[in-house]
């Protein structure tokens, strides 16, 4: 791929060398090179793909890392990656020991901080900013957030405490939103008007003016104000920016460079809190992203001519899938069942039921806190609600399951995907805390292994014969051949290999009972009998489960799970409290800064591969011996 201009940046700095004409051609080869790039790697392409001019202004404008950019989720970091000196690293975009798929000060001194949740942004950059003016250090942060951040509530409370920061610049990259072409229009001529320094210095000057006019001047004052704001109003349709204290831009053409740098070298200029509100084009330069953006958001490798379908078609069999198909029959049968998702009604699956259930779907927005307790409302009054998010954002609404959900007992089903080691995404998407989370407050939670053990426990979680809060968690994408063959016993735990006079046994749920399995037998081989089970309902144990394993000498737990405070944990006690005393091994999540990795990558470096597994039982023979 030819990129002359682009192949010529190692640095923001060479940026601020092109000219108007050359940097507009940097972003074509830009938007180029990362449908070139992103198509054989996969990752966050639509979003980029409509941030290209907005990043190239910015750093046209700002000297990274005085001033700090703050992205919000960081799905479209890509073009501040290329410019600040990644460009090579991209060829292993997403994959072990290549770059990052979001910001992070470990990757680049660029990278202001870590970004792989949303509604971060504006409270992370109000505090970098105070800190730089404690400090008295020059530059100005830049909070970078998209429209869907704003579903969220803690964009809202960074909003409410930004003070006199006059150091801030705070972005809406507006990729959604309808704006009417006269309220835009003249949206866009009275925001060109307020950013030129002859307007900001005229109105400081008036205010000076009047505040030192003795007993008119205050009034008068007042009285320009409340008419402005009445005009505003207007205008605008909503002030709200304004009234929380920012001088409000917008909206403008974010992927019109020449007309955005423009803008920005007058804000930078000017004392803030600033707020711009940028609209950009989700998918630009490549017309199915542009047509669908939604299924271009995250993908993986794709032909570039012959893409990939309709988001509004169902894709291949994943657990996904299979909970979305199972739940939509099931809120067929039961009018009380309510599904509740946080801005992820494909990725959970839940579009089969929103079709068929409409009224009883609720996308709440990146807002899973509210998810819970709304769910907790629902519940209170009779309904069933089934909250559907990603085990790594759950996470967000822990407070709410605690006091909301569970110390009422209300009737709430919390279906957690990504459950597990997840690929790509790294250290912030990772699906390793919510065994621990929820077993800490008495939580029930199932984990199934096959599609035949999530058809079969789904519906016996939504029947009358469950109460009070439970949950259960599956893996990202489709069931493992190994695992399938299995089926379902419809038991709470299974014995799934056996070696005449073991002494030892391995447990373990989810995917890495297929690490288990081929750890048994690689030691069966070595005449080192182990036998293998498997736990569906994982929290609690059942007693006849507990019986089982206390005949071992040696007992090896595995789980994608943190160590610290996981379902391990709980078993040892369990069989320490039955008064078995031999040998426990816990292998678990240590170090939960993980790679962005494939899943078998990221199990290597846990010491949850088969491998490793068969080692510790290796080295626990070798001290019996």
């Amino acid at each position: 791929m030819n990129s002359p201009l682009l192949e010529k940046i190692s640095q923001p700095s060479d940026l601020k060398k092109l000219s108007s004409q050359q940097t507009v051609q940097l972003c074509a080869e830009i938007r180029e090179f990362l449908l070139d790039n992103v198509s054989k790697t996969g990752g966050h392409l639509a979003s980029n793909l409509g941030a290209v001019e907005l990043t190239v202004a910015l750093h046209r404008v700002l000297t990274t890392p005085t001033d700090e950019i703050v992205f919000d989720v960081g799905h479209q970091c890509y073009t501040h990656k290329l410019l600040t000196g990644r460009r090579e690293g991209f060829a292993k975009l997403r994959q072990l020991d290549g770059i990052s798929g979001f910001p992070n000060p470990n990757e680049s001194e660029h990278d202001a901080f870590i970004a792989g949740h949303g509604n971060t942004a504006l409270s992370l950059a109000v505090g970098i900013a105070w800190a730089k003016k404690l400090r008295g250090e020059p530059g100005q942060v830049v909070a970078l957030i998209g429209d869907g951040a704003f579903t969220g509530g803690m964009v809202y409370e960074g909003m409410n405490n930004i003070g006199g920061l006059d150091n801030l610049l705070v972005i809406l990259n507006d990729n959604k939103m309808s704006i009417s072409k006269n309220v835009g229009a003249l949206s866009r001529y009275l925001s060109h008007l307020r950013t030129t320094s002859r307007y900001y210095d005229a109105k400081e000057n008036v205010r000076s003016f009047l505040d030192g006019v003795p007993v008119i001047g205050p009034p008068l004052k007042s009285a320009i104000q409340n008419s402005k704001a009445m005009v505003r109003r207007a205008m605008y349709h909503s002030t709200m920016f304004e009234d929380m204290g920012f001088h409000y831009y917008g909206p403008f053409d974010g992927n019109n460079e020449p007309e955005l740098e423009g803008i920005l070298r007058d804000i930078h200029r000017q004392p803030g809190p600033h707020f711009l509100h940028v609209v950009t084009k989700k998918g630009k330069g490549y017309a199915p992203a542009e047509s669908n953006p939604g299924n271009f958001h995250g993908v993986s490798t794709f032909d570039l001519v012959n893409s990939i379908p309709d988001p509004e078609v169902a894709p291949k069999e994943s657990f996904s899938t299979v909970f979305g198909n199972v739940l939509n029959k099931e809120g067929a049968e039961n009018q009380k069942i309510c599904a509740i998702t946080a801005a992820m009604k494909y990725g959970t699956g839940l579009q089969f039921f929103a079709h068929t259930h409409p009224k009883r779907f609720f996308d709440v927005g990146m807002a899973e806190q509210h998810a819970v307790t709304f769910a907790a409302g629902l519940a209170s009054q009779g309904m069933l609600p089934v909250v559907c998010i990603y085990s790594t954002f759950l996470q967000r609404s822990y407070d709410q399951i605690i006091h909301d959900v569970n110390l009422l007992k209300e009737n709430v089903v919390l279906a957690i995907d990504r459950a597990g080691f997840v690929p790509a995404d790294g250290e912030t998407h990772q699906g390793i805390f919510d065994p621990a989370f929820l077993s800490q407050v008495g939580i029930p939670v199932y984990s199934p292994s096959n599609y035949a053990e999530l058809r079969y426990w789904l519906p016996i979680l939504l029947s009358d014969e469950m109460q009070g809060p439970r949950a259960i968690r599956y893996p990202r994408g489709g069931e493992s051949a190994a695992l399938a063959q299995f089926g379902c016993s419809g038991r709470e735990y299974d014995r799934l290999y056996t070696a005449p006079d073991a002494k030892a046994v391995m447990v373990s749920y989810a995917d890495e009972v297929e690490d288990v399995l081929t750890a048994a037998k690689l030691l069966g081989k070595e005449n080192v009998p182990c036998d293998v089970y498997k736990i569906v309902k994982i929290y609690p144990f059942t007693p006849e489960l507990i019986s089982e394993i206390s005949r071992y000498d040696v007992v090896l737990f595995a789980e994608e799970c943190v160590a610290c405070g996981g379902i391990g944990e709980h078993l040892e006690m369990a069989l320490r409290k039955a008064g078995w005393q031999g040998a426990y091994i816990h292998r678990g999540v240590e170090d939960v800064r993980l790679p962005h990795a494939t899943v078998p990558q990221i199990k290597q470096s846990t010491g949850l591969d088969a491998e490793h597994l068969a080692q510790a039982i290796r080295t626990w023979k070798g001290a019996e011996s």
